[in-house]
């Protein structure tokens, strides 16, 4: 993609992937410039949220940015703490983060996922007004949803591998009592004689 296309993409709003009563609405910190292009939820390539999303076995396979609309089969949704697209995090305000949290607490009321899973702990903290946060179940609920602070998959997130998210999506995904979609081993085919 060229820049001026990047470039044009500052300030979209890509639209969430939701329905009612999901197992897990993931929330991203905001759609970057690549994301709010293409109109696909994480669509960066180093970007390491749809094969950790197949890792740690939420679906079957690695799911495109542009096979977003699949998750709600799978009881997943997309959303985002702040709508508008940044090339970086930290061209938000703290005040957006928190504008962004009320935002979602009406989402999850409107919505009811079982879990709200917030991939990025400093925006969790910053929308939710809990600087002691750490990465795993929060204690603070929006009615029934729990909440799971997940960490970043930006590949800029060096302290954490796809391997170490995925067991902690893992951890998530049994939480919310949903299957584990990984493939198995290859049936083994019939035996010539």
């Amino acid at each position: 993609m060229r820049p001026e296309e990047l470039a044009a993409a500052r300030d979209r709003v890509i639209p969430d992937v939701v329905a009612a009563g999901l197992g897990v609405l993931f929330c991203g910190i905001n759609p970057g410039l690549m994301s709010a292009a293409t109109g696909h939820h994480f669509a960066r390539p180093g970007n390491r949220f749809w094969p950790v999303l197949a890792l740690s076995g939420f679906t079957p396979r690695r799911l495109a940015p542009a096979e977003q609309g699949e998750l709600t089969a799978y009881g997943l949704g997309i959303t985002n703490v702040v709508a508008r697209a940044t090339a970086r995090a930290d061209e938000l305000s703290d005040e957006e983060f928190r504008e962004g949290g009320r935002i979602l607490v009406a989402k999850a009321e409107r919505l009811r996922p079982r879990w709200l899973a917030v991939v990025g702990i400093t925006a969790y903290r910053v929308a939710f007004g809990d600087r002691r946060a750490a990465i795993g179940p929060q204690e603070h609920t929006i009615g029934a949803t729990r909440i799971w602070a997940l960490p970043n998959p930006s590949g800029l997130n060096a302290h954490w591998t796809a391997e170490t998210m995925a067991r902690e999506f893992a951890a998530l995904r049994e939480a919310a009592e949903l299957p584990d979609r990984t493939p198995g081993p290859a049936e083994p085919g019939p035996q010539g004689g």
